[in-house]
């Protein structure tokens, strides 16, 4: 038996078939293109991301075995989507979670704000979902009002063309995220709906994350009529996948960004100190189970741009030999704050900031202040947390790099554990799939796929280099004054 796994990123879609025993049989992946109309504007074609679907789901299928046994889905979350009900067509392109342009909306109800984390466990930002369906419907008219209209995130969407329609849902991971949903009651809150002006009738209805979700259509997907038993937001599926399934658990996933989760059980821990409280997942039997978040939000992003905004890289690849030709970054100190800053600052009017540059730097000591950066970020959410946990699994693209996550464990003086399967993601909601349609029994048996790749033990650190960082980010945040 296999599972069908689709991961719909921010720059692309990822199609695993995983096979009973937690191995990659096959794979497919295909991009999609990314819009930036204005400065600080990020939008994705709803429809360029279904075909992206459709093929990396065909070229994964081609390479299987046998048919699958189901589908799971994740994909990126935040992100607004609208569609008829009727077509399945979208009237504009989607708002991504990377975009600030909601930044006016939240200043305005900024009075609500203690209101709001207290309900959703978030806090008021661009990044999510609620104010840039606020923006919308005050700014696109002709789009909120055409037709009969569904809102929702990637997953939704993604439902519903694989259903051809027949599907409006969600799931609490991803509800969650969208400052619509009330954590504690497990719903979506009238009070929040009001405030950020969403029509409760056109959300999709909540389901669990794994169990009976919805049934391909063959004449919308490829000529398949198989389950979707499971979904999760990309960062609950990558704990999931990394089977962090206690509480105490703790992955990073290195993206587009970099998302620390830890496991806190059935208990709701709040933060003060910029950290997320979000639904992990949520049983058939109705049973939560709830993580703290902390959210960087350029990463991978960071390297993308020293290769496409730059062109000092040819491939993300190379970053780590070339970082290794130079002992050090030279004193140069890069602050990737290219959408704001995420967790623990929340400051979205923070720009990147590139600080100690000499007649004397080259392009390895700025790929190599990027790799430095990336391992920063995450310590500032690790000391936030200020975790008790033995170890930090690590996933995603930027994992692989070896210099790193040397880099990581050094910083954060933990080890850092990579598993053989770095798509951990998709991972997640092939096991979310499987578990919902009987592949595999119990998350017991799921923990027993799990296999280490690389640990990677933390060496001497005296902290110099972090406190220039610290001082980095509070030029970077003060760029305007």
């Amino acid at each position: 038996m296999s599972v069908l796994a689709i991961d719909a990123g921010t720059t692309g879609v990822m199609a695993l078939v995983v096979s009973e025993d937690g191995r990659i049989e096959s794979r497919g992946y295909e991009e999609f293109a990314q819009h930036f109309p204005r400065p600080g504007w990020v939008e994705h074609a709803p429809e360029e991301i279904w075909q992206a679907t459709l093929a990396a789901c065909r070229t994964a299928l081609d390479g299987a075995s046998a048919t699958p046994r189901c589908v799971g889905i994740t994909n990126q979350r935040e992100t607004a989507v609208l569609w008829d009900r009727t077509t399945l067509a979208a009237p504009r392109r989607a708002i991504v979670w990377q975009d600030r342009r909601s930044s006016d909306v939240c200043e305005r109800l900024r009075e609500h704000e203690p209101r709001v984390s207290e309900l959703t466990g978030l806090r008021l930002d661009p990044y999510f979902t609620g104010t840039k369906l606020a923006w919308l419907a005050e700014n696109d008219p002709r789009a909120w009002n055409a037709g009969n209209i569904a809102i929702g995130t990637v997953d939704s969407y993604l439902i519903a063309r694989l259903t051809n329609g027949a599907r409006h849902v969600t799931d609490p991971s991803n509800a969650s995220r969208t400052l619509l949903y009330d954590i504690t009651r497990g719903a979506w809150s009238p009070e929040l709906c009001e405030l950020f002006g969403v029509p409760r009738d056109a959300l999709p209805e909540l389901v669990p994350n794994y169990g009976e979700i919805g049934r391909t259509s063959p004449e919308a997907f490829l000529g398949l009529d198989l389950p979707i038993s499971g979904m999760a937001g990309d960062q609950q599926a990558a704990l999931f996948g990394q089977t962090c399934f206690a509480p105490g658990d703790v992955k990073c996933t290195y993206g587009t960004g970099s998302f620390i989760l830890v496991n806190t059980g059935d208990e709701i821990v709040r933060s003060a100190a910029g950290l997320l409280t979000t639904v992990a997942w949520q049983a058939p039997s109705g049973a939560m189970t709830y993580a703290l978040e902390g959210a960087v939000f350029v990463t991978g992003a960071a390297v993308q741009w020293l290769r496409d905004g730059l062109g000092v890289i040819r491939s993300a690849d190379e970053t780590e030999a070339v970082a290794r030709t130079v002992p050090d970054s030279g004193g140069v100190v890069f602050v990737p704050a290219l959408t704001g800053l995420g967790a623990p600052y929340w400051d979205p009017e923070a720009r990147g900031t590139i600080l100690g540059i000499t007649r004397g730097t080259t392009r390895a000591h700025l790929v190599r202040a990027t790799l430095e950066a990336i391992a920063f970020e995450v310590r500032d959410i690790v000391e936030t947390m200020d975790l008790p946990a033995p170890v930090l699994k690590a996933d995603g693209g930027a994992s692989a790099n070896d210099l790193l996550m040397q880099m990581q464990a050094d910083q954060i003086g933990t080890p850092v554990e990579r598993p053989v399967i770095q798509e951990t993601t998709a991972l997640g909601a092939a096991f979310l799939a499987g578990l919902g349609a009987g592949v595999w029994s119990s998350q017991e048996e799921l923990r027993e796929t799990w296999r280490l790749d690389r640990r990677f033990e933390p060496g001497p650190d005296d902290g110099s280099a972090y406190a220039t960082w610290k001082k980095a980010v509070d030029r970077a945040r003060g760029w305007a004054s």
